[in-house]
């Protein structure tokens, strides 16, 4: 403060909000951190000395520039074209009012960043959103796929190329601002009709059943894959809670400059400590390495308290970080007027509010937040908090997820929480069946929490106003639970199946019983081929295989069956001859027989000599097509 009143001049109570932006950005240009001028401005703000719509912090404040016009949000991409450029400001303002922020940014991406700007990029000096075919053609292809970079096993960075995901919905955006200006057009014809041309997406095109199915099916192996592992993983967090907590407390009973070893490690303390209760800030361990000893601890016990509310609540990341002291209620009972302790789900991504009843496990942990960040007089900081999704200020709240830095108390992000659980996951050694780290993310625990409790015996329709979804589908899709019905009826048809067939037939097979069943492919060897009737029937033909239509004739017997039929035509000739109509009218079924057994074998044979026959080819078949290669 020095400083601004020598620059500025004045006194203390004449510094002013401007004094201590110009400030922060003066040192923010010379690469220095603001912890001083944060320090200050709380200071001030506690003092009172600033107006009522003064910002409430000063951390990050000039990197959070809150909502912009749709104006602002379409300059970004550079349009080109005025023309169109003013048609999106025009559409994108018409829209904002029955759009929350987050969704009103996403239009704007996907309509003037993955639409216009591809086609002027593609297309120099487009200007009408009337597109022929081969444009069309070339922005859906575009857009089909994405180009990420990563990097590899050897530290090199590579460009992969990806299908795009989200495509069916960057469709679906660019369709509905089509049929908005035709429809607008026909009430504001000076202003939309100029625009109104036919939409380059059908319906048809907007479809994304296949992608929901595949991304239900991901999910559901995701959460199966980690449901089995969650109590590692909270036995992990506690472990690592515990350890930390203990090198912490035994560096602060060891005086500055002592070494001390604690867990298996040793650790030497600085000489001389910043700290204004002279504790040390970091030590070195056995290697030299510095360590913040805190820092540990606070991320271990920010990951212990996520993994425990988000796998007793079942709630989004961004409902965690909003949980402050007054999300805890009481409710009482007006028929036995007993207490129940409720958490208070404030309204979030469906703008609905929700209790969930309060465990006694999730209880130990919500006190545990509670007793951290109470302060000295009992009470625990109202700090406001920035929404990251709509990009505004929240009023002031005692939340839970809060810490204090450079003497000012902050909202954590979620980014730190995200840190913290990776934290966790690597310490725990848990990996995918390939051998690769298992990633948990913070929505896994929801799916996690809704798969269990249904398969728990919560009826889904409760299931749905825990989690706050708008449908039981939605719920549905997240419980990653199999077929159970199905399986427990196709079990019950077997059982009931084996009750009705004869009891003697679950015992050991006799020895004769074996024979029998042997011989019966035995017997069913013939001198043409072999005979395909089932097991337990009898010959009902009298031998008479040719006429018989369950006879299997083998390829190799194909002269043979030639010869019975030449030989049949000879009989018939014989009995014409005769006058034996008798035996004609017989011979004729046979030689009918014969010919179509014989016509069967050829296309057959046609079949597996053709390009396309994809079966076993045997050394014959082989030898066969060689010889036929060589011939000129």
């Amino acid at each position: 403060m020095s400083l601004i009143v020598a620059a500025f001049g004045g006194g203390v109570d004449d510094i002013v909000v401007g004094d201590l932006l110009a400030m922060a950005q003066a040192r923010a240009s010379q690469g220095a951190v603001g912890g001083p001028v944060v320090r200050a401005y709380s200071w001030l703000q506690r003092r009172g000395q600033f107006p009522p719509d003064a910002p409430a912090t000063l951390s990050n404040f000039m990197s959070r520039s809150g909502q912009v016009t749709p104006a602002i949000l379409v300059d970004r991409y550079g349009v080109h074209c005025k023309a169109v450029r003013d048609l999106l400001v025009d559409y994108l303002t018409e829209r904002q009012a029955g759009l929350d922020y987050t969704s009103l940014k996403s239009l704007a991406g996907n309509l003037v960043g993955l639409f216009w700007t591809d086609l002027e990029r593609h297309h120099p000096g487009i200007d009408s959103l009337r597109l022929s075919q081969e444009e069309s053609d070339g922005w859906k292809a575009r857009l089909a796929v994405k180009t990420v970079r990563q990097r590899q096993p050897d530290g090199s960075m590579a460009e992969i190329t990806t299908p795009r995901i989200s495509a069916p919905s960057v469709k679906m955006n660019v369709r509905a601002f089509y049929l908005d200006i035709a429809e607008w057009a026909l009430e504001e014809p000076e202003k939309w009709g100029v625009w109104a041309v036919p939409s380059p997406i059908s319906e048809r095109e907007c479809s994304s059943k296949k992608l929901e199915k595949e991304q239900k099916s991901r999910s559901d192996q995701r959460t199966r894959e980690r449901l089995p592992l969650l109590p590692q993983l909270v036995r992990v967090a506690d472990r690592r809670l515990k350890e930390t907590r203990a090198r912490l407390d035994a560096v602060d009973s060891t005086p500055l400059g002592g070494t001390v070893e604690v867990l298996g490690e040793a650790f030497t303390l600085p000489k001389t400590s910043m700290r204004t209760d002279g504790l040390s800030g970091h030590v070195r361990d056995a290697q030299g390495n510095r360590r913040h000893l805190r820092t540990e601890e606070k991320s271990a016990f920010f990951a212990w308290a996520t993994i425990e509310i988000l796998r007793h609540t079942g709630i989004r990341i961004e409902e965690l970080m909003e949980l402050s002291h007054h999300s805890i209620i009481r409710y009482t009972l007006p028929s036995t007027g007993e207490t129940i302790p409720l958490l208070q789900i404030a309204p979030s991504k469906t703008e609905k509010e929700r209790l969930l009843l309060i465990t006694p496990e999730l209880a130990d942990v919500l006190s545990a937040l509670i007793t951290r960040i109470r302060q000295p007089d009992g009470k625990i900081p109202s700090i406001p908090t920035y929404d990251m999704y709509e990009n505004v200020w929240n009023p002031p709240m005692p939340v839970l997820y809060q810490w204090s830095v450079s003497g000012e108390h902050r909202a954590m992000a979620p980014n730190f929480v995200r840190r913290a659980l990776n934290e966790t996951l690597n310490d725990s050694g848990i990996l995918r069946n390939d051998g690769s780290p298992l990633q948990f993310q913070p929505h896994d625990f929801r799916r996690m929490f809704i798969t269990d409790a249904i398969l728990g015996g919560l009826p889904p329709h409760i299931a749905q106003v825990i989690a706050g979804h708008d449908s039981l589908s939605t719920t549905m899709g997240y419980a990653a639970i199999y077929p159970a019905d199905t399986i427990e009826a196709h079990r019950a048809f077997i059982a009931r199946r084996r009750q009705v067939r004869p009891a003697e037939e679950y015992r050991a097979v006799t020895p004769e019983e074996w024979e029998e069943f042997l011989g019966h492919f035995e017997r069913r060897k013939l001198a043409l081929g072999s005979c395909g009737r089932a097991y337990g029937t009898d010959c009902i033909h009298e031998h008479a295989c040719v006429r018989c239509p369950v006879l299997i004739v083998s390829p190799d017997e194909r002269p043979r069956l030639v010869e019975i039929r030449d030989n049949l035509y000879d009989r018939i000739a014989e009995a014409e001859r005769e006058g034996w109509l008798g035996e004609i009218a017989g011979l004729s079924v046979s030689l009918a027989a014969a010919e179509e057994k014989i016509s069967q074998l050829d296309a057959r044979q046609e079949r597996k000599s053709s390009p396309v026959f994809l079966g076993i080819p045997d050394l014959g078949h082989i030898v066969a097509r060689a010889s036929q290669a060589e011939e000129p």
